[in-house]
């Protein structure tokens, strides 16, 4: 099987947010079987698991949440993490969006589904990590999914063929591609979530709702997402 084929059974990392919702969609449209795996380490925005499962539903495959609570209670410091610490509002890119980093979270993740895909007989991790995540997250950065693919057969030498890997097809791909493809999929974005702050509906305001905004704007893709309303003077 040359490197470049479509894998044949894939575990996802899932988080019922839009990039790994484009992804499952992309996947199954390649005629992949695709397994759904969330994972709740305490996250502020644990509602996303919510979504995560209607996704699921949509799709039709199965779906496994990770119970990571109690992990969740020793990675402190983020504010994903820790209601002590505030989400911070303002452009994806901005310096202060680095307190939403959780210490090793994506190697943790993808080393659990790595024993997942062992145990099913599946070939492939998939992740749906792409470009605009280089600058605040380490571990969504190519060189880091070069090193935790050689440690996934690394660690199953002998009960993983030569094809097993690690698929992250928008790795290098900027979120608005990945709205674009979505919307050629029909993925139904109004059921994916992304805000931090997981109030009622999507908050506007922190990073990860920013981005969201800006990259259906650039794709020219109609947003169905419902946002709160901006305070009275504040920039959109």
């Amino acid at each position: 099987m040359p490197r470049t084929a479509a894998p044949r059974h894939a575990v996802l990392i899932f988080s019922g947010g839009l990039d790994s919702a484009v992804t499952a969609y992309k996947l199954r449209d390649e005629g992949v079987t695709v397994s759904l795996l969330s994972f709740n380490y305490g996250q502020r925005h644990v509602k996303e698991l919510a979504h995560a499962a209607k996704l699921a539903d949509q799709l039709g495959v199965s779906h496994d949440i990770v119970d990571l609570t109690s992990l969740g209670r020793i990675l402190s410091g983020s504010a994903l993490t820790d209601p002590a610490i505030a989400v911070p509002h303002g452009h994806y890119l901005a310096e202060t969006m680095r307190s939403t980093v959780v210490p090793n979270r994506n190697a943790i993740m993808l080393e659990i589904a790595a024993g997942a895909a062992v145990a099913a007989g599946a070939d492939a991790v998939a992740f749906g990590a792409h470009s605009g995540d280089h600058t605040i997250y380490p571990d969504c950065r190519p060189e880091f999914f070069t090193l935790i693919e050689a440690s996934m057969k690394a660690g199953n030498d002998g009960q993983i063929d030569s094809h097993f890997r690690l698929v992250a097809p928008f790795l290098e791909l900027t979120k608005a591609d990945i709205v674009r493809e979505g919307a050629r999929l029909g993925v139904p974005f109004e059921l994916s979530w992304s805000c931090y702050e997981g109030g009622e509906v999507h908050c506007g305001a922190c990073g990860t709702c920013v981005e969201r905004r800006e990259s259906f704007d650039e794709a020219g893709v109609a947003d169905p997402t419902l946002y709160a309303p901006s305070p009275k003077g504040a920039a959109r």
